[in-house]
């Protein structure tokens, strides 16, 4: 869902002017994968019995 939410993010502002230049276009294959590592990379919150 954080890449999902990334990429559609990215892609709706890039299509606010009806046209979608390169940078635009590199900006939301870059963010799917951005979003999956910083998805991954948070612990979980452990539970206060410790395990």
């Amino acid at each position: 869902m954080s890449a999902l939410a990334a990429a559609a993010g990215s892609l709706s502002v890039a299509v606010t002017d009806d046209t979608i230049s390169a940078a635009e276009g590199w900006s939301a294959p870059v963010t799917v994968p951005a979003a999956l590592g910083f998805t991954w990379a948070v612990p979980n919150k452990s539970s206060k019995d410790g395990k």
